[in-house]
């Protein structure tokens, strides 16, 4: 990868994980080094269904229109907002005292879009869109702080993107373009490759230690809050309206480990992470708690112009696209909830052209299969799929242009699909 895009990805992870200063705007304050850093994107999508409009619970790709007078249309979607990447202000200071190094790091993620999300207006009759007056989304993703040795670790305590599954998120190309641009994605992004190759890390309160970098290898393990389980309701089993209480739930056990290595022009990086928690008890289900826990392996590869990264998880309770959404269905005896296995996985290729454009393709799939009592919820999510193709041009150090396209395909139990097409062009500006 060229030095240009090196410094773009650079920035995408000190933005989505920083645990340490970094050079961007650089401020000696008396005893502190503050650092001033983050990004600005935007992008216009066009995202085109070719469906049957299925019903699909979970599924990401586009359906038919159904909320206005063009319903039931495949009328194209024009949306403007943040990409992936959501835009990042943040602010890290770090010191050195009583032989400690300590650190902050504060940031906020205002949207490019209208309305928060990446807003949408038909095509043909202009519903559904951008609301006149109104301010984007404001998200807090990270408050965190560090402190530690080199001779021992760090420790973290505070909000910051979680530990299972953030190797596959900062992996991901789609970080400095849009993948795939559902409307319903949560907050002021898009989606990018989070529901079709991995299950999003999340941004939680925890407390984590870190190793010291030992020859290559590194492990953080920690505690994170606990998530509720949800969609586990269908209107195919009314007995599975049970909910899951809370209050007997465990914080998420988290960890990783990596192996980093490099000799002459290629280097690389192995790694591998895992969650575990415990949701508590099944209101009216007797007093059983269930765990919900996966874990996953992913390897990138770069020698030369290519760049090569293969990813792939597995689990139970675990869910889909967000962790424990659509994660758990009846039993084989319908007297209670049990977890749903998921898996699933991505490979990317990357090549920088001899003008230091970036062209890539990458592929991913995340599965769902449906628990032993449900096999009548046959419009439950079975696969979500993408083909995503790029092109990032490094306009300057800090700019990149970058032109987007992707094919996304969910599935359902019955073997329905809906399918869409997006096209994206926007830039991204890193600082």
């Amino acid at each position: 990868m060229n030095k240009n895009i090196k410094l773009a990805v650079a920035g995408a992870v000190l933005a989505l994980s920083a645990t340490a200063a970094n050079a961007g705007i650089v401020i000696p304050a008396g005893d502190w080094t503050l650092d001033i850093g983050g990004n600005v994107n935007m992008y216009t999508s066009w995202s085109k269904p070719s469906s049957s409009g299925a019903t699909i619970t979970g599924g990401l790709a586009t359906a038919y229109e159904t909320t206005n007078s063009n319903a039931g249309s495949r009328a194209t979607q024009n949306k403007f907002g943040n990409g992936l990447l959501p835009n990042f202000l943040s602010v890290s200071g770090s010191t050195r005292q009583n032989d400690l190094d300590v650190s902050f790091t504060i940031s906020l993620q205002p949207g490019s879009a209208q309305n928060g999300a990446l807003e949408q207006v038909s095509s043909r009759d202009g519903q559904g869109g951008a609301t006149a007056g109104a301010n984007g989304g404001l998200n807090n993703r990270q408050s965190f702080m560090t402190f530690g040795d080199k001779s021992w670790g760090s420790i973290k305590i505070g909000k910051d993107l979680g530990i299972f599954a953030s190797d596959a998120i900062l992996s991901d190309i789609t970080l400095l373009g849009v993948g795939g641009s559902y409307a319903g994605a949560a907050g002021n992004t898009s989606l990018g490759r989070i529901g079709f190759g991995y299950i999003y890390a999340d941004w939680k309160p925890q407390i984590a230690y870190t190793t010291p970098n030992m020859n290559g290898f590194q492990a953080t393990v920690g505690i994170a809050q606990a998530f509720g389980a949800s969609g586990h309701t269908n209107s195919n089993d009314t007995a599975a309206a049970a909910t899951f209480n809370r209050t007997n739930a465990s914080p998420a056990y988290e960890g990783k480990a990596s192996y980093s290595f490099s000799s002459n022009d290629v280097s690389g990086k192995i790694w591998v992470s895992g969650i575990a928690q415990k949701v508590g008890a099944i209101t009216g289900k007797g007093n059983e708690d269930s765990v919900a826990y996966a874990a996953d392996i992913g390897a990138n590869i770069k020698a030369g112009a290519f760049d090569l990264t293969g990813y792939y998880y597995g689990g139970t309770g675990i869910g889909t696209t967000g962790q424990f959404l659509n994660g758990y269905g009846l039993s084989s005896n319908s007297t209670k909830l049990e977890g749903r296995d998921s898996d699933g996985g991505y490979v990317q290729a990357k090549y920088t052209l001899p003008i230091k454009t970036i062209a890539a393709l990458s592929w991913g799939v995340s599965n769902l299969d449906r628990a032993a009592g449900e096999q009548s919820h046959t419009s439950l999510l079975d696969s979500n799929e993408m083909w995503d193709a790029m092109l990032i041009h490094p306009l300057t150090k800090h700019l990149n242009l970058v032109a987007e396209y992707s094919h996304q395909e969910s599935k359902n139990h019955a073997g329905a699909e809906n399918k869409a097409n997006t096209g994206s062009l926007g830039a991204i500006l890193f600082f």
